[in-house]
């Protein structure tokens, strides 16, 4: 055993900002299931947004950001994020010369969805996760200690000081090792692969929240899940993400026979908020229809959105054509584990940052890159709260690793089952018919009876996790009896502003509305 005074599970941007503003003092271990840049951070096309521009306000960022959110946002959260975020990209660009910039040195400020201004800094065009995750990456210390392909699955929980001091976790080889923390913090990210057209890496599978869960944390929001509206879509499936930001330079959606799909739906038109896009591509593609972006009007598509053409050339996609085929898929995930700022969960001593936090920044609908600012402030935010609330505990010896433990299985439904019944029953559409199907499937299963885990492997841990975050998904979405951002119900379809910020809260075996 070895003794942590900080435990990160994850190294998205989050997990890696936190890192690097630790105090070089404290023992720091950062624990991620694959390797250091196998995350939804190092994917990210879009950029990071914040009220630099001239003209433009952090009050206006606060009010976009509320809009897109349908008004079920913690405005404390969402204001003191925001005032954040201007300092926060200048503090990484005095650092490093990552951003990208016009001829005078100015940084450039794109514009996405649902905002009024031009504010998303980006880094490489369309690569700012890649060039931001690795300058933390390089910015490391020795005092911290990364071990990949470390599954984690269980926290540990003290019952006599009623706190979290560790976690254990699986090498691939199936050896259980055992991590202790006088800070342990979740950043794992979220629940995308929960659904068959994904965005997201293939390690997101909802782990973080699933043990949280586990453990008796609070879970909040589940059911607000963002279905990004472009994702590339060739041969029935989706080969990966269209960033917004090509509708912000002009591109538009269409039929095949070049019809706008956006017209008259919203004010916005193609830059209208994401669940809105969503909604009509889907409510288009059911309808027998394919939809496209049209390209053909921003001049050095190639030049600009490099990562996008290397996507679509690898799917056979051609680009010539000035149209590429989308399909709306899930994205990102607004719930998760309710926290303070600092990331407090509802357990001591266990944090949560990141996706799998829930602030209540993004409310019912994320803003576009919103997610990065949030990472990035609940970073610096946590980190100097630790540096300045030191901790130690002595924990008895014990082996750090215990021998090969003999695996069984579990009978589950294979896990795209679940993946195609999601995106069927808990998707951009959803009626109380569907979910109740899908919450009496799921149910069917008693996954969430499951109490120990040592003698699964680790793609088994991986989909009883899936599965539980599925349910969490689904019995919040039964519970929201109306329409809102990421949440809508053909049942239901107006949103009920009686009941507007209600929040479903998720504790284990109860469900709190």
């Amino acid at each position: 055993m070895e003794w942590n005074d900080v435990l990160i599970i994850g190294s998205g941007v989050a997990a890696l900002q936190l890192a690097t503003l630790l105090s070089s003092d404290k023992n720091v271990r950062i624990l991620t299931k694959s390797h250091i840049k196998n995350a939804n951070s190092y994917l990210a096309q879009g950029g990071i947004a914040a009220a630099i521009g001239v003209g433009d306000d952090p009050s206006k960022h606060y009010a976009d950001t509320l809009e897109a959110g349908r008004f079920h946002n913690n405005e404390e959260s969402v204001r003191e994020i925001l005032n954040e975020a201007p300092k926060l990209i200048g503090d990484l660009s005095n650092e490093a010369p990552i951003f990208d910039q016009d001829t005078n040195g100015n940084i450039l400020l794109g514009l996405e969805g649902a905002h009024s201004e031009n504010r998303i800094v980006h880094c490489g065009g369309d690569a700012t996760g890649k060039n931001v995750i690795e300058y933390l990456i390089s910015n490391l210390k020795e005092n911290i200690k990364v071990e990949e392909n470390v599954f984690a699955y269980e926290l540990i929980i003290d019952q006599m000081q009623e706190r979290c001091i560790g976690v254990k976790a699986k090498n691939p080889d199936g050896t259980i090792c055992t991590f202790y923390g006088g800070y342990v913090i979740l950043a794992t990210g979220g629940c995308g692969q929960v659904y068959s057209f994904t965005s997201s890496a293939p390690t997101v599978t909802g782990d973080g929240v699933a043990m949280a869960y586990l453990a008796g944390a609070e879970i909040v929001d589940m059911e607000f899940i963002q279905f990004h509206p472009t994702l590339l879509y060739k041969n029935g499936e989706t080969q990966g993400l269209i960033s917004e930001a090509v509708r912000g330079e002009g591109a538009i959606l269409v039929t095949e026979d070049g019809t706008p799909i956006m017209e008259g739906v919203h004010p916005l038109k193609d830059l209208g908020p994401r669940h809105i896009v969503s909604q009509t591509i889907f409510n288009y593609i059911e309808s027998g229809h394919k939809v496209y972006l049209d390209i053909k009007n921003i001049k050095d598509f190639e030049k600009k959105f490099p990562s996008i053409t290397a996507i679509c050339q690898k799917n056979g996609v051609s680009l010539s054509e000035g149209r590429i085929p989308v399909a709306p898929g899930s994205h990102f995930l607004m719930g998760g584990i309710k926290t303070d700022l600092v990331g407090r969960t509802s357990i001591n001593g266990l944090f949560a940052i990141g996706e799998v936090a829930c602030t209540g920044l993004h409310g019912a609908n994320r803003l576009a890159s919103n997610s990065f600012l949030e990472g990035l402030y609940q970073g610096k935010k946590l980190s100097h709260w630790i540096n300045t609330n030191s901790r130690k505990e002595h924990f008895p010896e014990s082996p750090s690793a215990v021998p090969f433990i003999q695996e069984k299985s579990i009978t589950l439904p294979d896990v795209q089952v679940l993946k195609d019944r999601m995106m069927k029953g808990v998707g951009i559409v959803r009626s109380k018919e569907l979910l109740e199907e899908q919450n009496n499937w799921l149910e069917q299963l008693h996954v969430n009876d499951l109490t120990e885990f040592d003698c699964y492997s680790i793609r088994d841990i991986e989909a009883i996790f899936m599965y539980i975050t599925a349910t969490l998904i689904t019995k919040a979405a039964l519970c929201r009896t109306e329409s809102r951002g990421g949440h809508f119900r053909d049942d239901f379809p107006y949103e009920d502003d009686k009941n507007w910020y209600k929040k479903v809260i998720i504790h284990k075996r109860k469900v709190e509305v």
